[in-house]
């Protein structure tokens, strides 16, 4: 931990895409024009709205890009003023905190598989887009996704017109219950996975409500999958990022400085709390 990850950089926001009824994705840069910072996939970083109040959140674009995206679903005091803001907005944002995915070390050269459910597509976003950024260091891509809706799919159009395009790239979509406007696949996320012929050779990065991780995985057991294959992200729990609150703290392991990136077996190894 630096010090610089402490200062609060001003920002401006530049760009406001609904996503869902509820989400919004905020592109933004610092008064220079910049990125705040530079950051690898599956890290957060500190959004702060002066006088109101301030939130961790992960990073959803690629490191690869000249501007920062945070992919915020409405949920708090800070999260509803930031879906009533405008273009031209200054916010603060700090940071990169946490781990992240093991982008160039353990996923390279790997076949990888994206689950996610609702909002859990947000931090993996990040690792997908850094993935397409650099394809020649990776094997084939598979994307699991599903919401409570066609509705509520976070980046569909992007997940449609470029992710479902992309060279070795498959991408699977659900939704739970049948819809009108919908006819792809009807079901929840693990129920889906087991009806995939994935590989079992492949690496599996997962994030979504913890019930669906919980299925999630133990789907991928039963499937053959073990347990160091798969990752996930516990950005959730993290509040002050530099490990003083406590909020974040699961046995001897705090979540914003010894994740939010854990693999599963290594979430073994903590006390059943998360």
């Amino acid at each position: 931990m630096t010090n610089d990850r402490l200062i609060p950089v001003p920002g401006v926001i530049t760009e406001i895409r609904r996503d869902t009824p509820d989400v919004k994705t905020f592109r933004v840069v610092g008064r220079d024009g910049k990125k705040p910072f530079v950051n690898i996939p599956g890290q957060c970083a500190m959004v702060s709205v002066p006088g109101v109040g301030e939130s961790m959140f992960s990073v959803t674009s690629s490191p690869e890009t000249p501007y920062m995206e945070f992919s915020i679903k409405k949920c708090g005091c800070v999260t509803e003023w930031l879906h009533s803001a405008e273009v031209g907005t200054e916010i603060t944002v700090r940071g990169p905190f946490g781990n992240g995915f093991p982008v160039n070390t353990e996923f390279k050269g790997k076949n990888l598989v994206f689950i996610a459910g609702g909002i859990g597509l947000a931090p993996l976003r990040s690792v997908i887009n850094y993935v397409r950024a650099n394809r020649a260091d990776y094997g084939k891509v598979t994307v699991v996704y599903g919401s409570r809706s066609k509705d509520d799919l976070v980046d569909f159009e992007e997940i449609k017109n470029e992710w479902a395009n992309e060279k070795d790239f498959t991408v699977y979509l659900t939704i739970d219950r049948p819809q009108d406007t919908w006819d792809g696949h009807v079901g929840f996320v693990p129920a889906y996975v087991k009806e995939l012929n994935l590989r079992t050779s492949d690496t599996v990065i997962l994030c979504g409500p913890p019930i669906m991780i919980k299925f999630t995985l133990a789907a991928l057991i039963e499937l053959g999958f073990e347990k160091t294959q798969v990752y996930t992200t516990m950005e959730l729990r993290m509040k002050c990022g530099i490990g003083k609150c406590g909020r974040c703290n699961i046995g001897d392991k705090y979540v914003c400085k010894d994740g939010p990136v854990f693999r599963c077996d290594q979430i073994d190894e903590m006390p059943n709390e998360y």
